[in-house]
């Protein structure tokens, strides 16, 4: 590659950054399932309890989507439409993190992947931008989906309005309420945002007369923007992670940082992203295990979720529903059941009772590794690298950075020199509020209670 292909600052700048000329947008997503050491579990129909084929799917998603969503190809052709939007943003920056570096005085190198410059501030555009196009090459007029924190509402709106799409988002309530700024931004992009469990559903009038108070949670959140999918002619569903075609589309964030880390002439020992329902995690990480399983050289990859929903640490390896009016197919995840609904931490993302089939197929088999960290200790975590690095974190990738730092400590303590890179998913600007209440020390921890309940009603399969 020329030295004319990317912008690299001095060696000795307080901040290294790699950046790809916009024409190195990845001309195709990777497909993990194509290096898988063992293969997926299949999805089952939740009334047969058999396999489901694309037919069972068409309600919900253009056909486009459903033949990537069960694709085994290495490489899937990113369509230039997609790959001309994804210039707006793409190709987003590599960063070393020299001042952080230093803070912590550890012999470890420190990399991150930003993805918070996107329009939306954070990874969810790439996937969003190529379901609106899918959708809308195959005629659909409307989409319905769900939202956690508002990251994914934000970048699906942004992707509708690109593609001339109306949108329809179902925001849990829990962060409908913390995260005004979220749903003015989505209304700006012209969708209707309405907090979940809402009135405007069947499922969501049920949920409310049940428990009037309730916060909500992307497995409610979920059941209603499927709902609305099913019962219009005109809509479709998209969702912002868990299925194997959000996780594709990710894919671009590991593909670049693999060629930035060897402009940077380093190479990853651990690579690190948080972890809700995958997609992020997915991004950085399935490019990197691909290197590992083509018989590369071996890095450490770990997922990091919240204590308050700790699917991969402390859930079970089940099938289950992916939400909670159980309207879903049955996927084999790490989950704490379909019922539970995770306490009102601020990383709403994170929010989920489970995890994406593929991650958790990877997690179940050894491939990667997990942790779980409390909210004040990512807090902690984000407020040392805001003070250091100068870029305030979505309070979902506080997570990945927490275990950054413990691995630098590590690093240092030992005397080895590692090397690190972690996906900085987006940033939070929106989450002052948060910030604030961490600031005054008023920010809660949560720690998991087990739903024996929610556990038990798993499906028998």
């Amino acid at each position: 590659m020329s030295q004319s292909d990317v912008q690299v600052e001095r060696d000795d700048a307080p901040r290294t950054k790699f950046v790809l000329d916009e024409g190195r947008i990845p001309k195709s997503w990777y497909n993990i399932i194509a290096d898988l050491p063992v293969p997926p579990e299949p999805v089952l129909h939740p009334g047969t309890g058999q396999p489901i084929g694309p037919g069972d799917l068409a309600p919900l998603f253009p056909m486009a989507l459903i033949r990537q969503e069960v694709s085994g190809e290495r490489e899937i052709e990113i369509p230039e439409p997609v790959r001309e939007a994804y210039r707006l943003y793409r190709p987003t920056p590599l960063i070393r993190a020299r001042r952080l570096e230093k803070v912590l005085d550890t012999p470890a190198h420190i990399y991150f992947k930003y993805e918070g410059v996107s329009p939306a501030g954070s990874h969810k555009p790439n996937t969003a931008i190529a379901q609106a196009f899918f959708n809308k090459e195959e005629g659909t007029k409307r989409i319905a989906t769900e939202t956690g924190a508002g990251q994914w509402g934000s970048a699906l709106a942004f992707a509708a309005s690109l593609f001339d799409l109306e949108s329809k988002v179902y925001m849990v309530r829990a962060s409908y309420d913390q995260k005004p700024y979220r749903r003015i931004l989505m209304e700006t992009y012209g969708a209707e945002v309405v907090p979940s469990p809402s009135p405007t559903t069947n499922y969501g009038r049920k949920v409310l007369e049940e428990s009037p108070d309730n916060p909500g949670s992307l497995g409610i959140a979920i059941s209603e923007a499927v709902e609305d999918a099913a019962t219009r002619d005109d809509t479709k569903y998209s969702l912002g992670s868990v299925l194997n075609h959000v996780l594709l589309h990710q894919t671009v964030i590991g593909q670049e940082a693999i060629e930035q880390m060897a402009m940077a002439g380093d190479d990853p020992d651990i690579v690190i992203a948080c972890a809700g329902g995958g997609s992020n995690f997915a991004g950085i990480a399935f490019p990197f295990l691909g290197l590992n399983f083509r018989g590369g050289r071996k890095r450490r990859v770990i997922a990091v979720e919240p204590k308050a929903a700790p699917s991969m640490t402390q859930g079970v390896y089940a099938y289950d529903f992916g939400d909670t009016g159980k309207l879903t197919p049955l996927v084999k995840m790490y989950t704490l059941g379909s019922d539970f609904i995770p306490a009102p931490i601020h990383a709403g993302g994170l929010r989920y009772h489970g995890m994406a089939p593929l991650v958790s197929l990877l997690k179940n088999h050894g491939d990667i590794e997990a942790a779980a960290v409390n909210q004040g200790e990512a807090f902690a975590a984000a407020v040392a690298f805001a003070r250091a690095e100068g870029i305030l974190p979505a309070p979902e990738s506080a997570h990945a950075i927490r275990v950054a730092i413990d691995e630098a400590a590590k690093a240092k303590a030992s005397g080895e020199s590692k090397v690190i890179l972690f996906n900085l998913s987006g940033h939070g600007h929106f989450d002052l509020s948060a910030y604030e209440k961490f600031l005054q020390g008023s920010l809660p921890d949560y720690e998991y209670t087990p739903n024996e309940a929610a556990l038990a009603a798993l499906p028998k399969v």
